[in-house]
């Protein structure tokens, strides 16, 4: 069967598309939807370390995890805002630079645990 679209014609593709795998071997079931298992339903499953699969490191999780925390927070503390709006309102609030400094220089520390996984 073949296709045509505006004037131009190709042939049709054949009935099964090779598939590569990672590692070589053959797809089993799944790996290409609408066909059939190619593997025996006897023969033994997988090792848990076979070639292909991935592996989560330790960071990786800690990132993870450290993601649903701060999505469980919310976004903004209106009491907080409201606080620090009416201090700036009434100039009586003020920069405190060592704080800040002292705030950076942790979040670097934070941050750098991360890069020595």
């Amino acid at each position: 069967m073949s296709s045509k679209i505006s004037g131009l014609s190709t042939p049709a593709l054949p009935e099964t598309v090779p598939v590569a795998v990672p590692g070589g071997g053959t797809p089993n079931a799944g790996d290409v939807p609408g066909r059939a298992p190619l593997r025996d339903s006897a023969a033994p499953a997988a090792s848990a370390s076979a070639p292909g699969d991935v592996h989560i490191t330790d960071s990786a999780s800690r990132l993870a995890s450290l993601e649903q925390a701060v999505r469980s927070l919310p976004a903004v503390d209106p009491a907080r805002v409201a606080q620090f709006r009416s201090a700036i309102e009434q100039g009586t609030y003020t920069v405190q630079p060592q704080h800040v400094a002292d705030q950076l220089i942790q979040l670097e520390h934070a941050l750098g645990q991360f890069a020595e996984d």
